[in-house]
């Protein structure tokens, strides 16, 4: 949901919140014969989807006996997401790039205590929003100076100057409203409407109950679809907000009922 919320959520081509490299393929086997079943590219991915875990799983199980080859494979394939929701949750800061290194920096000190019990990227969201709200919380107590540095957006070299102006300024909007959210639901909107995961995951990543989730995610949608029709670069944002029931809404609406 949301397609246009994502976009305001997205960098100008900052190399912080990049996506990280996409899943490796798996290398070519030996030459299929006649008698070999070809694969839907459905079933490739997956086939692909299972190897690359099962790679992660394998690198784990090494970086805690000591492997510090696997821990710097674990960064190289996870450093791009981390990056990319440290960026959605803080929005630019010049800080980013520490936030990126505290986050490896607890799950290195932490590993040992990782069971498995949750795939390795949900215990590593875990890790990332708790470090994150950490941070979050220490800004908040620190003083700010008009000079303090703040990381710079790139122009967007695909769009022409007055498309590129306009989504500057629904970014910027955009992130103001965000900030004003309560923390836990800013934290579910972000998960959910902007990283794209399920319920049942953020669930694992905040220690809450998936209908808790959603109930947050119902009433963050609500709150920003509130905020933002005093935003007039946001009026379409709010429209998509406030339209149809969502899986939070619905469990909202049952929970309050």
């Amino acid at each position: 949901m949301l397609a246009l919320a994502r976009s305001t959520a997205e960098p100008f081509g900052t190399a912080t919140a990049s996506r990280g490299p996409s899943l490796r393929l798996v290398p070519p086997g030996p030459k299929s014969t006649p008698t070999a079943i070809s694969r839907t590219p459905a079933q490739a991915g997956r086939l692909v989807g299972v190897t690359e875990a099962h790679e992660v799983d394998e690198l784990v199980k090494r970086a805690q006996r000591g492997d510090r080859v696997a821990f710097a494979e674990l960064f190289r394939r996870h450093r791009g997401d981390v990056g990319r929701l440290v960026f959605r949750m803080l929005g630019p800061t010049a800080d980013s790039e520490d936030v990126v290194q505290e986050v490896f920096l607890q799950v290195h000190r932490s590993l040992g205590e990782f069971r498995g019990q949750a795939k390795f990227t949900t215990w590593l969201h875990r890790v990332t929003v708790n470090v994150v709200l950490m941070v979050r919380r220490a800004a908040r107590s620190r003083p700010v100076f008009s000079n303090e540095p703040v990381a710079e957006q790139e122009p967007d070299r695909g769009l022409l100057p007055d498309e590129g102006a306009a989504r500057h300024a629904r970014i910027d909007a955009f992130r103001r409203l965000l900030e004003r959210l309560p923390e836990k639901k800013r934290t579910v909107f972000v998960l959910h409407e902007i990283e794209g995961l399920p319920p049942a995951e953020i669930a694992e990543i905040v220690g809450a109950p998936v209908l808790t989730v959603r109930t947050r995610l119902f009433y963050a949608r609500r709150e920003l679809a509130e905020l933002m029709r005093d935003e007039p670069v946001l009026a379409q944002l709010a429209e998509e907000l406030a339209a149809g029931k969502s899986e939070g809404q619905m469990s909202a609406e049952t929970e309050a009922t």
